[in-house]
């Protein structure tokens, strides 16, 4: 029997389900009502209360923002039972909020958990991330690249032409030039209003979703939590963090970043074992969201493990009292 302070994932991970189930259900009454804080509140009290239910030392590395602007599990709170083993926290509890506002697809709970020290402490700040799925050499692609060389270097990994290749992006302004160069090598382009997470994701499973890569600038906590659900799933990822400014460049300082140029590896922002978990609110390509019937909320999760590759999807019932 493993010593209680050792991080068994296998023994965490329902625990951890239970978690983004709770979140979920919280924010399935404000779904389409247009009030995108309420439901993240919703789906934060109740992440945060089941969380501190867990045997769990746990400190919020990847969260809703500084201590002075989230006043619940913002970045370094300690959340669990205070008893078992040390671990980080890495969530978001509301992962598309304007999904869930306006009953848009892809709205998802989710967090992810790992040995204490193990997770990037990602400031928040921009991201450039690109993401593929698995089976590909190591580094066919790369953020040195440009997108027209990323397109042709995954094609050609594929044995296909570039028109064959489906991009992921983020619907923004600041992507413009980036879909335009994208458009040019012939590609298609998935176009994601929000939730990035799920936009990586859609990479592992392309037989699936019919995306094959992932490119432009999201959030970096976002890019913690899409490299622990690719550290599950298979798949690679690099992330390089952007700054607008000093005020961004001091918080990354304060994260204990001192290369602001690094590009970290899918492994250098999730460094150990792992356990990813998903729930979805609104319907979506990975899980279908929460269905409301008489008597009952219904609710898909998707909980993966890095150290054995498993991934397991759950329909849980339950009761409304």
């Amino acid at each position: 029997m493993p010593a209680p302070k050792d991080f068994n994932d296998r023994m965490l991970s329902l625990g951890l389900a239970r978690v983004s189930e709770a979140a979920a259900h919280a924010s399935a009454t404000l779904i389409g009502r247009g009030d995108e804080k309420a439901a993240d509140q919703a789906a934060v009290n109740a992440m945060r209360d089941q969380l501190n239910k867990l045997d769990i030392k746990g400190v919020v590395v990847i969260g809703e923002g500084e201590r002075d602007e989230a006043p619940m599990l913002y970045i370094g709170e300690e959340v669990g039972a205070g008893n078992g083993p040390e671990v980080d926290i890495a969530l978001d509890p509301l992962e598309g909020t304007t999904l869930t506002a306006k009953d848009m697809p892809n709205a998802l709970t989710v967090i992810a958990m790992a040995p204490r020290g193990t997770m990037l402490h990602a400031p928040d700040v921009y991201m450039d991330k690109l993401a593929i799925g698995p089976g590909y050499d190591k580094d066919v692609v790369s953020l040195d690249m440009s997108p027209t060389e990323r397109v042709e270097a995954l094609a050609k990994a594929q044995g296909v032409k570039t028109t064959d290749i489906t991009v992921c992006i983020l619907e923004r302004p600041r992507h413009e030039d980036l879909i335009a160069e994208v458009r040019a090598t012939g590609a298609g382009i998935r176009l994601i209003t929000d939730g990035d997470v799920a936009g990586v994701m859609h990479c592992a499973e392309p037989e699936l979703t019919g995306i094959d890569m992932y490119m432009g600038a999201g959030g970096a906590p976002e890019g913690v939590l899409a490299a622990s659900a690719l550290k599950c799933m298979g798949g690679q990822m690099w992330g390089r963090l952007m700054f607008r400014n000093d005020d961004e460049k001091g918080r990354a300082a304060n994260a204990g970043i001192t290369d602001l140029d690094r590009i970290y590896s899918r492994d250098d922002m999730v460094q150990a074992d792992v356990i990813f978990s998903a729930t979805g609110v609104t319907n979506g390509s990975i899980v279908r969201g929460v269905k409301r019937e008489p008597k009952f909320l219904e609710t898909e999760t998707i909980l993966m493990r890095s150290k054995t590759g498993s991934v397991r999807r759950m329909i849980y019932r339950n009761p409304i009292r």
